[in-house]
């Protein structure tokens, strides 16, 4: 894994510490709290380190993120986190501004978690037949758990799609993706450029909320397919409706543990009740994050495959 970007923007005496660390080549999360030790989370072991946080730490951070112009930032960090170069998220934590009951933004910052972003190219390989119904793309969800590689995976699945890939004997050809990349996690953009492998076909709407861009791609950019992460709210699922008419293929996410899961909750019975999604692929993290347990065929309720 590549720090640089990482180690950019920490303070030096924090970087000599982190560097000396075992098991770097897995470093997923800095947690740094003004008064507080410095925390680092590598290989899902927590690290609670003899290093005490001080605000001038915060903010030479700060400094660095935003080019020493934070308030150019106000935007971003109103969202709760910034987007560095190599699509590394750092999180914010602070006194939040109210106006109109929005948050406007967040000032005296008091803690920050830096989280790594990693891509795994070809980790969607094994699971690509199951997005085809003779050789036709169908509409597909994904069903996950937190932390269960689900972001990891519908990036692949778009760098997939996008670049076009080899099945078996057959050449799946490239097709026109774009992305609705409403937390800035699957392409990871900074300054509005994709830091992940997302696909030379794919366009990415970046911070923008799934109601809103699904229809801005339809009416713009003439996509094949969709792809987004999280469906939540009931303005997500009409969105998704409006987007089957227009004959776009989707695939998204969903947190969840299963079909069952799902069918308990309002907003998404609707979809599952009416076919919306042809495919589920349901991951856990029984063998680490991006475990798919089972494909079903939502038509027939047919199990494709199961671990």
């Amino acid at each position: 894994m590549n720090t640089k970007d990482i180690f950019d923007i920490l303070p030096i005496s924090i970087t000599a510490i982190i560097e000396k660390l075992k098991d770097l080549n897995n470093l997923q999360e800095i947690r740094l709290k003004v008064n507080k030790p410095l925390i680092i989370y590598s290989g899902n072991k927590e690290n609670i380190l003899d290093y005490i946080i001080t605000k001038e730490n915060l903010n030479t951070i700060l400094q660095r993120i935003s080019g020493y112009s934070i308030y150019a930032f106000e935007e971003e960090i109103k969202q709760g986190y910034l987007t560095i170069k190599g699509g590394h998220r750092v999180g914010i934590c602070g006194t939040c501004v109210i106006e109109n009951y929005k948050v406007k933004t967040i000032k005296s910052i008091g803690s920050l978690n830096i989280r790594i972003s990693r891509e795994v190219i070809g980790c969607s390989n094994k699971v690509m037949q199951y997005f085809f119904d003779k050789e036709k793309l169908v509409n597909t969800i994904i069903i996950s758990p937190p932390k269960c590689g689900k972001t990891t995976l519908i990036r692949d699945i778009s760098r997939n799609l996008s670049d076009g890939f080899r099945l078996s004997d057959k050449n799946f050809r490239g097709m026109k993706v774009c992305v609705i990349d409403e937390r800035s996690e699957i392409g990871s953009c900074y300054n509005g450029i994709p830091q992940m492998n997302i696909g030379i076909r794919t366009d990415i709407l970046d911070n923008c909320m799934k109601s809103e861009g699904i229809m801005m791609a339809i009416r713009s950019m003439a996509p094949d397919v969709i792809i987004c992460d999280e469906l939540g709210t009931l303005k997500d699922v009409e969105s998704v409706l409006m987007a089957m008419n227009s004959g776009v293929k989707l695939i998204t996410t969903i947190h969840g543990y299963g079909i069952e899961d799902l069918e308990k909750r309002a907003v998404f019975k609707e979809i599952l009740e009416n076919k919306v999604f042809e495919r589920a692929i349901i991951l856990n993290s029984r063998e680490g994050a991006g475990t798919i347990e089972q494909v079903y065929n939502l038509n027939n309720k047919e199990k494709l495959w199961r671990r």
